[in-house]
């Protein structure tokens, strides 16, 4: 019994000690493998930097660049990861790891089946989109400017200063409105005149505007006019359409407008013209045979009568 014990005490210690010699061996090469990895991610880091530096001030689609740059990241850093497990020969932990990975993927791919998709779409849409950096743009009932393409969402940033995360899915299979694709758009407004004004002459006061303000686009190809809209209940509604450049979409679609709808009011306003505002028609039903209204005159037309002509 005695020498039983003796023989599995002397075996664990064999074994131990053998384990020790071995983790010695290979600890040089776990302790440069671990080297490779921090030298793979400074160097990963230092390019991307570089890279953002370099080209992303030349580069004439800023959205793609940086969407590169974070691709060459996460490339560079897996290589890293690999080529440390080579170096501390564990080239089969590696080559399992890349089985694993796949299998992983392919079980992931159905857990996750959003993430996959926006992950998918986010690559789509950084070779093949409709829109750059800066553009205005509306998906669905979102509306901003892009802020930047990442793989999983599109960052835009709403005019009232809220950051919205789009799903790169849903800006890929949804409708996608830029406003600012080719530097112009069109705004419009309404405006009402009365029934016994000169429809012509209120469409020229409105076209002088148009024709000699100066932020508003001027050339062959977009017309600035002004068309009768509708014959409303109290007005003849006028409707004005304009073409600014959408640089600045905020500044050239909002106060822009708003300045000229200000123009119009006032130059209409000075030249005779009539704005009514709506009319509103009072009906009696039934046994009622008026309306119980009285009118109270203003007390300093009182004042101002002759003591016989005031009320007793």
């Amino acid at each position: 019994m005695l020498f039983i014990q003796t023989s599995a005490s002397e075996t664990i210690n064999s074994s131990l000690e053998n384990y020790y010699h071995s983790f010695l061996e290979v600890l040089p090469r776990i302790a440069l493998g671990i080297l490779v990895i921090i030298a793979g991610v400074l160097i990963a880091k230092f390019v991307t930097n570089f890279y953002k530096k370099r080209i992303l001030k030349k580069a004439e689609d800023p959205l793609m660049a940086k969407f590169l740059a974070q691709a060459i990241k996460i490339i560079l850093t897996l290589i890293a990861i690999l080529l440390a497990l080579q170096v501390a020969g564990l080239s089969g932990v590696a080559t399992g790891i890349l089985t694993a990975a796949g299998g992983a993927a392919i079980v992931l791919g159905f857990a996750f089946q959003d993430i996959g998709k926006n992950f998918l779409a986010g690559i789509i849409l950084a070779f093949n989109r409709p829109f750059n950096i800066n553009d205005t743009i509306m998906v669905a009932d979102l509306f901003g400017k892009v802020k930047a393409l990442n793989f999983r969402y599109t960052h835009i940033k709403t005019s009232d200063g809220r950051d919205i995360f789009i799903p790169n899915s849903d800006v890929l299979t949804k409708a996608v409105e830029n406003y600012t694709a080719d530097g112009f758009y069109r705004n419009d407004f309404i405006v009402g005149i009365g029934y016994e004004d000169n429809i012509e002459e209120a469409k020229k006061a409105i076209n002088d505007i148009l024709d000699h303000h100066p932020e508003i686009v001027h050339d062959d190809i977009h017309d600035n006019f002004v068309i009768e809209n509708e014959l409303a209940a109290s007005t003849v509604n006028l409707k004005v359409f304009f073409w600014v450049e959408t640089l600045d979409y905020r500044k050239s679609s909002r106060i822009l407008r708003g300045n000229v709808i200000k123009q119009v009011k006032e130059v209409l306003v000075e030249k005779g013209f009539n704005l009514p505002a709506d009319i509103t028609e009072l009906k009696l039903y039934g046994n009622e045979e008026d309306i119980p209204l009285r009118v109270r005159k203003d007390p300093r037309d009182l004042i101002e009568q002759s003591p016989k002509s005031l009320p007793q």
